[in-house]
């Protein structure tokens, strides 16, 4: 039974490092990939704050692996505080117009 538990874990491990290797993630497989949680990307591309797919005919969100890596890599500002101030700041833009 143990056994078997470790060999599902092996697999499991395999299948999220084989998953890595995708060049255009979802929103599940970005959340994996990155770590963030699901909430925290949603208001990242509600705010225009993170690079992705911009196919007019596909509702579900999409990103290119390659760009997200370099996003990460230019150090994003990914803090609650500063993504709460940047949600709240067009909330009232909104408002205005």
């Amino acid at each position: 039974m143990e056994e078997q538990t470790q060999v599902v874990a092996l697999l499991e491990s395999i299948r999220k490092l084989l998953s890595h290797d995708k060049k255009v993630f979802n929103v599940d497989d970005l959340s994996e990939y990155t770590g963030l949680s699901k909430s925290k990307i949603y208001k990242l591309t509600h705010l225009k704050l993170i690079p992705m797919g911009n196919n007019p005919n596909i509702r579900q969100k999409f990103f290119e692996k390659k760009a997200i890596d370099a996003w990460l890599l230019g150090n994003p500002d990914l803090s609650d505080e500063t993504l709460e101030q940047r949600f709240n700041q067009k909330l009232i833009k909104n408002k205005k117009r």
